[in-house]
């Protein structure tokens, strides 16, 4: 089963720079996970969601709106149901997870050991940099198990 080809309803205005953006980011994930094979559920609720956009009657606000919560919605189905993942997603979330869960503690570690509180902040470096070799590693994982879509969050 193929995924149908994404339009804008006759109401939006295509020359705003915002809607463009968006719908050009929600037109490549769709060929993104078009390219990987998809249960035919999955398929027609995507399809669903396309005719959706396509009569969708609000503003152009509105419309941004709606496309930004798809483009969610679908990324949030393709990891959680499918294992794929846009690229750098786990560097991304690493990122953050590094420099909390790591780098924090490290700090106040090195804080505590000088006498000096200041080097708190030294620990959020090391944590970052934690946070995206680990990140990156599973993105590379990702990738050799063809779990990675050929699209960047934007």
């Amino acid at each position: 089963m193929n995924i149908k080809p994404i339009f804008l309803s006759p109401s939006a205005d295509i020359l705003e720079p915002k809607l463009t953006k968006k719908f050009t980011s929600l037109s490549n994930l769709i060929f993104a996970a078009g390219k990987h094979s998809l249960p035919d559920s999955l398929v027609l609720q995507i399809n669903h969601e396309i005719e959706e956009i396509g009569v969708f009657p609000g503003t152009t606000t509105e419309t941004i709106k709606k496309l930004d919560q798809v483009q969610k919605d679908l990324l949030k189905k393709l990891e959680k149901d499918h294992q794929l993942v846009p690229k750098n997603h786990f560097r991304n979330l690493w990122m953050i997870v590094g420099m909390s869960a790591f780098g924090l503690p490290l700090g106040a570690a090195l804080g505590l050991m000088v006498d000096n509180m200041a080097l708190l902040a030294l620990g959020l470096p090391i944590g970052l940099a934690i946070g995206v070799a680990l990140g990156t590693s599973l993105d590379m994982k990702a990738k050799k198990e063809g779990r990675q879509l050929d699209f960047n969050v934007t």
